[in-house]
């Protein structure tokens, strides 16, 4: 068990946490777990891949964590009225189209290692300043206006762009 696990492990158990702020409008609790939540991204991704502490488990556990903390978040803003549901089923339709593919994949004996593209790792980060928007709109009262709809937009176009990135590539691969 290293470092980094450990540090996603507690990201993991900020997910609960964060879910019960947002519903019990607790928006500044919210912001600031969800803001610890993301540094903790960066310092194990850091630590991993710049002080030796990379692992399998590792490899496995990161993505997981984020996706439960994004995914999560993004529904129980949906729940509350905070973010559209139609952003939310695009977001948590092109997760769970990847693991589909994945699992698929395996299933057939044509496993893939499914690795981030430079479109989906600006789609990750586009989420997270929408999801860190709506939070700290909240929490600080603050109207974002066009800004708001615009962060929406881009949500919407890179997890489409996403999406289709993942898609072809897979497609590439059943049928190479």
């Amino acid at each position: 068990m290293t470092i980094p696990n450990l540090i996603t492990i507690a990201r993991l158990f900020l997910v609960p946490l964060v879910i019960v702020m947002i519903v019990n409008a607790r928006w500044e609790a919210a912001f600031i777990i969800f803001v610890v939540a993301g540094v903790s991204d960066a310092v194990d991704g850091f630590l991993a891949r710049h002080c030796g502490m990379a692992s399998e488990l590792g490899a496995w556990l990161d993505p997981i964590a984020d996706k439960a903390l994004v995914v999560s978040i993004y529904i129980t803003l949906a729940v509350v009225g905070a973010i559209p549901i139609w952003l939310v089923i695009l977001v948590a339709a092109r997760d769970i189209m990847i693991v589909s593919a994945v699992l698929l994949s395996w299933l057939l004996h044509r496993p893939v290692a499914m690795a981030p593209f430079a479109v989906s790792k600006l789609n990750t980060a586009a989420q997270i300043a929408f999801a860190a928007l709506a939070l700290g709109s909240r929490a600080f009262g603050i109207d974002p206006g066009p800004a708001g709809t615009v962060a929406e937009l881009v949500v919407a176009m890179l997890t489409l762009a996403s999406m289709a990135a993942y898609l072809a590539f897979w497609l590439r691969h059943m049928t190479g």
